[in-house]
């Protein structure tokens, strides 16, 4: 699973200072395509500071880290503008064919977040309201307990043609 970015850098940042640089270098160049002078000026750093950082020449302090975070953070999600937190398992992710929709004339992203675990779903609705998801569209099966844990709509999931295929299904393995 590709994971956020920013969190990979924080990740990183908690391993060493070393790991911190070559993923903030990988994020920088691979993920959000970001010169040091775009970073500076989002992060309210100096570019030395940051080059000195990216050489290794120099230990970022946490006001520095945290400058950092919170800019890679609005960089990384301001432009995806908005979008649909699609919380399930891989399989259902998979027969998902449109990433993007159109309602009453907007348009949106679905964003996947793919779990295997009630307790996986319940961090996915979470994680999904903080990096801004405007709606949370999940199983049944959490679906009340992630509307009693974040601010934004959830809508459930009612598999009704899925169903009647996995009987089936169950079926014929039932009776070979």
């Amino acid at each position: 699973m590709q994971t956020d970015p920013v969190e990979r850098l924080i990740r990183a940042a908690l391993i060493s200072d070393e790991e911190f640089v070559q993923t903030l270098q990988e994020v920088m160049r691979h993920d959000l395509r970001l010169s040091v002078k775009e970073l500076s000026e989002q992060s309210g750093i100096a570019p030395s500071s940051l080059y000195k950082i990216l050489h290794g020449k120099r230990s970022p302090n946490l006001s520095t880290l945290r400058a950092v975070v919170h800019a890679m953070r609005r960089i990384a999600h301001s432009s995806e503008g908005e979008f649909i937190g699609l919380i399930a398992a891989r399989p259902v992710l998979d027969v998902i064919e449109e990433r993007n929709a159109e309602v009453d004339g907007r348009k949106i992203r679905v964003r996947e977040y793919p779990v295997h675990t009630l307790e996986e779903a319940i961090i996915a609705a979470t994680r999904a309201e903080r990096e801004g998801a405007v709606a949370i569209v999940c199983a049944p099966i959490v679906s009340s307990v992630i509307e009693q844990l974040v601010k934004v709509p959830v809508a459930t999931i009612i598999p009704r043609d899925s169903v009647q295929r996995a009987i089936e299904r169950a079926a014929r393995k039932a009776w070979p």
